[in-house]
């Protein structure tokens, strides 16, 4: 049987997961965002800002998608928003797709032909956010710990990263679409809106969407549950990265193990995100 990092009680006893907190409405915080110019940055230079911040290793990304294709139907990544671990903008950017936008689904973007006229190129953008998020290091040469790559947080990241053609580890995503305590089954997510109003407390994507907004969201989850206390001390039974990878004595003393013993060094089969304060 696994164990997982125990918040589902939490979350029904307090609306929120962990205790009771207080988040601010979606109106407040887009009031919060404000203009970009007044962070020293625009929707169209695609800048980073770090001035005078320190240097985040974990981050949390959304892209806002237009529709390609005959029919519409392509996601094409026409904004993105990248925050760190303060919930502070670092970046923040109109994209122009590669190939001719057929919908830009003004109802749920808010994006119109002219915001994205001149607006940073794909390949400009995937090459920034690359380079951001490994941070000096080369992709291939990336580990789980000690490095100075960083942790991009976000929901649904495969397919964003996909739409952006940035190609990241995945020993460095945290996904909230697919971390097992955060989803429906084994094999079907929740969405980020209903994650966010189920544990968190508050309602976002209610009207036209704020990449910034899904940014904080995926951000807020991914503290909360890498907060929670680790199940057990047998750490190198709960890291993915160790599993069915016991040494042969080990083993023939697991077989011999009765099923409470078992029981009680067992632990979830997932690399748990309470792990991560222990990786640098």
């Amino acid at each position: 049987m696994e164990q997982m990092c125990s918040m589902l009680s939490a979350v029904q006893q307090n609306g929120a997961l962990g205790g009771t907190h207080e988040y601010p409405t979606t109106q407040s915080m887009n009031q919060s965002v404000g203009s970009f110019s007044k962070l020293g940055l625009s929707d169209k230079d695609g800048g980073f800002n770090l001035r005078g911040k320190r240097d985040p290793h974990v981050v949390s990304l959304a892209c806002k998608m237009v529709g390609g294709g005959s029919d519409g139907s392509l996601d094409l990544c026409a904004r993105l928003c990248l925050i760190d671990d303060d919930e502070n903008i670092i970046f923040h950017a109109y994209i122009k797709p590669q190939i001719p936008v057929t919908n830009y689904r003004y109802e749920m973007t808010g994006i119109h032909a002219e915001q994205l006229r001149d607006a940073l190129p794909l390949k400009q953008a995937q090459r920034k956010i690359q380079d951001f998020l490994c941070n000096g290091e080369a992709i291939w040469k990336i580990r789980s710990k000690g490095g100075k790559a960083r942790i991009l947080i976000g929901h649904g990241l495969d397919h964003e990263l996909d739409c952006l053609g940035i190609d990241y580890p995945s020993l460095l995503i945290r996904d909230t679409a697919n971390y097992p305590p955060l989803m429906k089954t084994s094999k079907l997510s929740n969405s980020l809106k209903y994650l966010t109003s189920a544990y968190l407390g508050y309602d976002i994507q209610t009207g036209v969407q704020d990449p910034y907004e899904d940014c904080v969201a995926a951000m807020r989850l991914y503290m909360r549950m890498s907060s929670q206390a680790h199940p057990g001390d047998n750490q190198m039974y709960g890291e993915a990265q160790n599993r069915n990878s016991y040494a042969t004595w080990k083993q023939r003393e697991l077989e011999r193990a009765t099923p409470e013993e078992l029981l009680n060094i067992s632990a979830s089969d997932y690399y748990c995100w309470c792990l991560d304060s222990k990786m640098n």
